[in-house]
Formats: C-alpha cells, sequence, structure tokens
C-alpha cells in the first residue's frame, strides 16, 4: 500500500524542533548511555503522493549483545487527513503505514534486531476512543496479517497534559484550577524561593547532589526507580556545552525550591522551540504544605514561554486517574489542574523480525514491568 525508500543521512536540520526524542542532541546524549542511533529520510509514496520524512531510530543491546530492540520514539504521524478517512479505514491505512516502513528499514538495522518499536505520534482527547483505536489496529493487524503486536509495556508516556503557552501569563494562569493559583501565590508567600541551574552554573555538582538525593527520598516514598547521578549530570552539562558552541539545541534546566536554607523540592526541564518538557521531577517528604511543586512549575513554565516553547508536556498521568479511588488520582490531578489539554497516544507497537526471540524477550519484559509497576507499587501504597 506504502512504497518507502530508505536512505541513511548524517545530519538534519531540525535540531531543535519537532519532538526532542529525535533530535541529534537526544540521540547522542542516549548514544552514551547505552545506545546506538540511526538517521535515515523515507521518501514514501501514498496514492500517487509522495512525502518525505526524516527519522531517528535507536539501537539498544540485550544479552550481551546476542540481540537488540530498533526503537523509533514519537514517529510516524498519521499520513492522512483524518477528516477525510473514515474511522475504519484509518486503522487499515496506519496499521500498513507501520508494516510497511519497518520492512523497509529491516535492511538498514543491525542483523540482531528482533523487534522496531514503534511510540507513533498520534494521540486522542478521549480515552475510549484511544481504547478503540488501539483495539482496531489489533483486528487490523491479526486479519491481514501484518504482525504488529501492542506492547505491554509503554515506552514513553502516552497519557499525558499540554499546557499552552502562547498566551499571556494571566491567560495561563487563568486557564488553571483556582486552587493552583492559589497555591502559587502560597508558596511565594510563605518563603519558598526557586533557583535554575545550567550546565555551566559554578555550584551545579553540589546542587545536582542535592536533586539526587531528593529524587532517592522520592523513589523510597513513592516505589519508582531512577537513573544514575551522572546521567542527569551528562544530560544538562551537555547541552549548555553545546549551547556554548552556537549550537541550536534543547536547553535543560535545573530548578531548585528552597525554603530558609533547605532544598525541598526540585525538577529538570528541557526546552526547544515547539515544547517544554517537565522530563524530572523530587521532593522531600518535609514541608510539603508550602506547596513548593506548584511554584517549581510555575517558574518553569514562565520560563519556557520567554524562551520560545509552545507549550509545555507534563510529560506523564494516570490516564484513568480521574476517578477518586485511583491509587495515583492526587498526581492526575496535580498535573491535570495546571490547565492544560489531556491526550491520550497510542502508545508503543512492536513489529517482530525474528518472533522466537520477540517472544521471549517480551515475556521477561513483561514480568520486568509486572515487579515494578503492581508488586512494587503495591508495597509502597500507590
Amino acid at each position: 500500500m506504502f512504497k518507502v525508500i530508505v536512505s541513511k543521512i548524517d545530519s538534519t536540520i531540525h535540531t531543535n524542533d519537532g519532538t526532542f526524542l529525535q533530535t541529534p542532541f537526544w540521540c547522542e546524549f542516549k548514544a552514551r548511555h547505552g545506545w546506538t542511533y540511526r538517521r535515515f529520510a523515507l521518501q514514501i509514496e501514498y496514492e500517487g503522493a509522495q512525502n518525505d520524512y526524516e527519522v531517528a531510530v535507536l539501537n539498544r543491546d540485550f544479552a550481551k549483545g546476542k540481540f537488540s530492540i530498533a526503537y523509533i520514539p514519537l514517529f510516524p504521524k498519521l499520513p492522512f487527513d483524518t477528516e477525510q478517512v473514515s474511522a475504519n479505514d484509518q486503522t487499515i491505512e496506519f496499521a500498513a503505514f507501520l508494516h510497511d516502513i519497518a520492512t523497509a528499514l529491516k535492511p538498514e538495522l543491525p542483523s540482531n534486531t528482533i523487534a522496531i518499536r514503534f511510540d507513533p505520534d498520534v494521540a486522542f482527547d478521549d480515552l475510549m476512543e484511544c481504547y478503540a483505536y488501539n483495539k482496531g489496529l489489533k483486528i487490523v493487524s491479526f486479519a491481514d496479517k501484518l504482525g504488529l503486536h501492542k506492547n505491554k509495556v509503554d515506552i514513553q508516556p502516552p497519557d499525558t497534559t499540554l499546557v499552552d503557552l502562547t498566551g499571556t501569563e494571566e491567560e495561563i494562569l487563568e486557564k488553571m484550577h483556582s486552587k493552583w493559583r492559589y497555591n502559587i501565590r502560597l508558596s511565594a508567600k510563605k518563603g519558598v524561593v526557586v533557583n535554575k541551574y545550567d550546565g555551566k552554573s559554578i555550584n551545579l555538582s553540589e546542587k545536582l547532589d542535592k536533586f539526587y538525593e531528593l529524587t532517592k527520598e522520592t523513589n523510597a516514598r513513592d516505589g519508582n526507580s531512577s537513573h544514575a547521578k551522572d546521567y542527569y549530570l551528562d544530560l544538562i552539562r551537555s547541552s549548555a556545552t553545546e549551547r556554548e558552541q552556537g549550537k541550536d539545541v534543547p536547553q535543560i534546566n535545573l530548578y531548585i525550591a528552597e525554603h530558609e536554607g533547605e532544598e525541598i523540592a526540585a525538577i529538570m526541564t528541557l526546552f526547544s522551540h515547539d515544547e517544554a518538557i517537565y522530563l524530572y521531577g523530587a521532593s522531600s517528604n518535609h514541608k510539603r504544605n508550602l506547596m513548593p511543586n506548584h511554584l517549581l512549575q510555575w517558574t518553569a513554565m514562565k520560563d519556557a514561554k520567554a524562551y520560545g516553547s509552545k507549550y509545555y508536556d507534563m510529560y506523564g498521568m494516570p490516564p484513568e486517574g480521574e476517578d477518586e479511588n485511583h491509587p495515583m488520582h492526587g498526581l492526575y490531578m496535580f498535573k491535570a489542574n495546571f490547565g492544560g489539554r489531556i491526550i491520550h497516544r497510542i502508545g508503543s507497537w512492536d513489529m517482530p523480525l525474528k518472533p522466537v526471540y520477540y517472544s521471549l524477550y517480551g515475556f521477561a519484559e513483561s514480568l520486568r514491568a509486572f515487579w515494578f509497576k503492581k508488586v512494587v507499587k503495591k508495597l509502597h501504597g500507590r
């Protein structure tokens, strides 16, 4: 259905736009932490029309290099106008689109690649519509023998909220829940101060140590895991170094909220021309009544707006967290009440290239996800 011509490329003009996950900056950063990546130009013909795309494909080795997974974050988008294509035809054509891209990319990837994992940039405002779309993709893949599998473990958070930064600060605040506006003012009134650091800050090492301490405290409280400290340090320093060299790459900032000399909460953010991302966050068990996280997020939003980002992505929320009985209802409400547009992406879809090895890998991945998302979270009351 789709004719896909693939050619390897070494550079791109898209260094700081689109999704940050496809930028050379992010791919090269991930390459220093266990991944490899390749960039391709795709020439795709569909119903007499030709469209050109660029895509970065990351690979991660497992089992001492015996096999690897190819990963394509936030790509592709729908290749057609949804208003002119019926819902049924959308699933049929998009399933074929993923299959045909994967088939064309296969010869260009390492021989030990057992599957290509897509995180398509396809989102819905309504959660039930997203569920229905994924169900349709499963049916089409089975009926047409395309081999696509919905992965049980989503790599990027499929559900999130996007705060529009294109209005004035007053307009952004107006869209927030009134209690959130109150909490932002309360935090500042109670003496909470937010300081910003980048990769060239003189005291960065000391502040990153504190961020990491808060991260460990948060993990112990919530049953989460995190990267090693050097991962965060490399991320923030490499951004500052490349920007100092005149390169147009995303800006990484560390924000720390302090009260009477005590660091009580912190976040790390990424700003690009199109988006601002709340990457990582951590907070102390103390002084949470001072609402430092509200002031942190608002400070970052104002800076992202000044930078020129179009929206602020809270980067993940429980899809059904609006239910008061949901164990992560508090997290859902914290992010949702900043007034953003809640979206639901379709999550990770796999195209197995070596079905037997892929089945074994999928089983191990499911077990790991069950342990961390069910058992560990349950032990922490989440």
